[in-house]
């Protein structure tokens, strides 16, 4: 089954090229998201401030350098958004480029508006803050060394502060107040964003602890298939002797006169041939031979005809099939579908103590996608709760024949690789329901559908 997997999970890899929104790239670029907007607030807050102290406080600032610094920051942050919107990854360097640029800023209009001496000289505080979260150990250490040196080159070299005579008694008491504004921003500014922040670095290790465990279930995956491989290999020649054997007896006068004989006889052939297509089906799967492991087909085209085979190799079960799809289209159905079906068919009619139902739908995901939606329903006793908490783990089975389990794992792993999803649960009249969806993206012919044939 596995080895079924590149060719429709390459055909939407191609299709979608969609980042995870928690992967390592989608949080860089969450992450430089919030600098932009932390940028966007601090333009504000310099212009704000700036005007305030320049005309309502009558300190005279350089008031075109100023404002010019403040343009530069509103130039920077429309490249960045325009970046941000062509590419999705966003790199530790680029990151501390960001910052870089941010203290960079920060010391000139400290600069130009008494250095050391003006209360907001605390804000490096906060880049250090966002670049220990943000930045990889060595330029987290870097930006620490920048803010330092900045620091202290403005404790040495600034524009000193031009206060009218009427400030001179109150100036302690500025001071103060403008620390403790200077305070409350900065406040404010580590909650809103460090927490943002943090839950976007929680999401990515998040997800690389999910490809590890999905990187884990593969290996399994594998060794499965080759152990499958081998038996099937294994198998060849036992089977065809058995065929042989029961031809020959079919020809016997005492078998062929005996209608009880001959019947039990044909259908042991019957469940030889079926043992044989499972080996090949296995062999094909693995890549032995693949010169038809995939066919155009259609959607009903290719349910009808599973449909059919399954109730060919199962005479006794009680199938009710229902294909609600709509409008008929041209897909490409890969073996590895197939046996996916089959597997939750074959499961459920184990479980089942009377009706096992498939139903085949069309629906449109979140994103307004068109997708396969398969329903499997039987009317068992359902899954138990410890098998619902772990549906796509192997050997969580109500089966306890050894080796029970791993259909549902396979089935959750090469929808996973196909770009769908598995959802398992038990019916509230009873039995248990398991949906299969699929993006139609990944079966679909390039620029080919079929027409409608009025189902």
């Amino acid at each position: 089954m596995t080895a079924a997997l590149p060719s429709l999970a390459a055909r939407l890899d191609s299709l979608t090229g969609v980042v995870s929104l928690a992967s390592p790239d989608a949080a860089g670029h969450r992450n430089m998201v919030q600098l932009v907007q932390l940028r966007w607030l601090a333009v504000g807050g310099q212009l704000a401030t700036i005007l305030i102290v320049h005309y309502g406080m009558g300190v005279r600032l350089p008031l075109g350098a100023m404002l010019a610094l403040v343009m530069t920051l509103v130039i920077l942050n429309l490249v960045s958004m325009a970046a941000l919107r062509r590419r999705r990854g966003i790199a530790n360097a680029e990151l501390f480029a960001a910052l870089l640029l941010d203290v960079a800023a920060l010391t000139a209009q400290l600069y130009m508006s008494g250095g050391a001496t003006n209360p907001f000289v605390s804000l490096f505080l906060l880049q250090v803050v966002l670049g220990s979260v943000l930045l990889d150990r060595w330029s987290s250490w870097a930006v620490v060394a920048v803010t330092c040196l900045c620091f202290a080159f403005l404790v040495i070299a600034y524009r000193p502060l031009a206060l009218p005579a009427s400030m001179d008694q109150s100036l302690f008491r500025l001071h103060v107040q403008g620390m403790w504004a200077c305070f409350a921003l900065m406040a404010v500014l580590l909650v809103l964003f460090v927490t943002r922040i943090s839950g976007n670095l929680r999401a990515r290790d998040a997800y690389l602890a999910d490809m590890r465990q999905q990187a884990a279930e593969q290996d399994h995956i594998v060794r499965i298939g080759l152990l499958a491989t081998g038996a099937a290999h294994e198998l060849g020649t036992p089977l065809a002797s058995l065929s042989v054997a029961l031809n020959d007896w079919q020809r016997m006068p005492q078998i062929a006169q005996t209608p009880d004989m001959a019947q039990e006889v044909a259908e042991m052939q019957a469940e030889v041939q079926r043992c044989k297509a499972i080996v090949t089906g296995i062999l094909l799967s693995a890549g032995a031979e693949r010169s038809d492991g995939s066919k155009p087909t259609t959607v009903y085209g290719f349910f009808e005809a599973l449909v059919a085979q399954w109730r060919i190799t199962r005479p006794y079960a009680d199938l009710h099939y229902d294909n609600r799809f709509g409008a008929d289209m041209a897909i490409v159905a890969d073996a590895t579908l197939r046996q996916v079906i089959d597997n939750l068919l074959d499961n459920a009619f184990e479980a089942s103590t009377g009706i096992v139902s498939l139903l085949v739908m069309r629906e449109v995901d979140q994103i307004g996608a068109d997708q396969l939606a398969i329903v499997v329903r039987d009317t068992g006793p359902g899954f138990p709760p410890d098998i619902l908490a772990n549906i796509g783990k192997p050997y969580y089975s109500t089966k306890s024949r050894p080796g029970a389990g791993l259909g549902l794992f396979l089935v959750v792993n090469v929808m996973r690789k196909l770009g769908g999803a598995v959802v398992a649960r038990n019916r509230a009249g009873g039995g248990a329901e398991v949906i299969v969806t699929l993006p139609l993206a990944a079966l679909a012919l390039p620029q080919e559908r079929a027409a409608p044939d009025g189902r």
